[in-house]
């Protein structure tokens, strides 16, 4: 038996809605991209939604809508894929890594205030698997210091926390698109936030700093002339990744369940063996991106579920361990023992609705027998 670590959920709606943009002759930011963000914003309850063509443009923009400058700091977790990171350096500003808590693998808000110096300006807490962070605790730490909260939700749509969609709690709240996500575009991501100068700026600094749109400049009711206002960029998003966000906006809700009923499965089943499995307070609901579990022996598990036809992923080698990173900021590895801990347990199985019951007990038998 082969199960791939992810297959999107595509089916014929989402190929009829691709092809009539084709046939509509409209392939570029337009009337679908315009359609999808009303959509998604609706559906998050934020009042601003502005899409990009990735979640990293989402939060490179972000930072810059917020003012951040070289020498800034900016607050985040270690225990995140390394675009979380990367944006901070597009300004010369300084990414100051926190370590993670235990259970949830997400940033630790003890630790936060440690880290804050007057050069702090923000903190960006990454919802890692789809469980969202402890969202209070850090909005007040943000509030007391003065410092933006831009939320990394690359993993968490649709999420909750306390009654509250994920896309409505920090400044700005960056969401993916990209193939293996819960909402798959193939390449694509939104900015969501409640402040009109924000959601302004990034639209800006989407489309090269141009003060219209293509399609506001193109349309039948569209004008011609533009200015350029800001030094922007080429990130903005198409008609023909929008055409498939529609229709997957529209099953989203049904395919967090099954993901979330595979994860219960598992959970259920590795209950009473060596397998930590994971947590998900009792206030909040996981989008469920990511299954991650832990054992003792993690590198033979994955070769052993290789042998067997699984294929599993790591989520994620800890930004401090990256030689670049490690080197150029000086982190050093003591301060971060939790990621480090979990990293050499963590492996992450698959957990998408295209599953069927027998892959799900095949998954779950073999992670049984050869975990240690």
């Amino acid at each position: 038996m082969k199960i791939p670590f992810h297959k999107a959920c595509i089916g014929d709606n989402e190929i009829e809605s691709v092809v009539d943009t084709l046939k509509s002759g409209w392939l570029t930011m337009g009337p679908k991209t315009v359609e999808f963000e009303k959509r998604f914003r609706n559906f998050t309850g934020a009042r601003h939604a502005v899409s990009l063509n990735s979640a990293t443009a989402a939060l490179h923009l972000a930072l810059k809508a917020v003012g951040i400058k070289p020498g800034d700091e900016v607050i985040l977790p270690t225990n995140t894929f390394i675009a979380t990171a990367e944006v901070v350096t597009y300004f010369d500003a300084v990414p100051v890594l926190c370590d993670i808590d235990d259970k949830m693998l997400n940033i630790d808000v003890k630790k936060i205030n440690e880290l804050i110096t007057d050069r702090t300006k923000a903190i960006i807490p990454v919802h890692f698997a789809g469980t969202a962070c402890d969202m209070d605790e850090i909005l007040a730490i943000a509030k007391k210091n003065d410092l933006f909260v831009i939320e990394d939700a690359a993993h968490a749509v649709p999420a909750t926390y306390k009654g509250k969609n994920i896309g409505t709690l920090g400044d700005i709240t960056c969401f993916s698109f990209y193939a293996t996500k819960t909402l798959a575009t193939g390449e694509g991501g939104m900015a969501t936030t409640d402040n009109e100068q924000y959601a302004r700026k990034i639209k800006i600094n989407r489309l090269h700093g141009i003060s219209r749109d293509a399609w506001d400049r193109y349309s039948e009711s569209g004008d011609w002339y533009y200015e350029v206002v800001d030094n922007g960029y080429k990130y903005n998003l198409t008609d023909i990744c929008s055409a498939l966000g529609l229709i997957q906006l529209e099953k989203l809700e049904w395919m967090r369940d099954k993901r979330a009923e595979i994860a219960g499965k598992y959970t259920a089943a590795f209950k009473d063996t060596v397998i930590k499995t994971p947590f998900v307070p009792a206030d909040r609901e996981s989008a469920w991106h990511l299954y991650v579990i832990r054992v003792q022996n993690r590198n033979e598990l994955i070769k052993k579920l290789k042998e067997k036809g699984i294929s599993t992923s790591v989520h994620f080698i800890p930004v401090h361990k990256h030689p670049y990173y490690k080197e150029k900021y000086k982190f050093i590895d003591s301060k971060y023992s939790v990621a480090n801990a979990c990293f050499e347990q963590y492996l992450s199985l698959p957990v998408y609705p295209d599953l069927t019951d027998v892959q799900i007990d095949y998954i779950i038998d073999t992670v049984i027998k050869y975990a240690r």
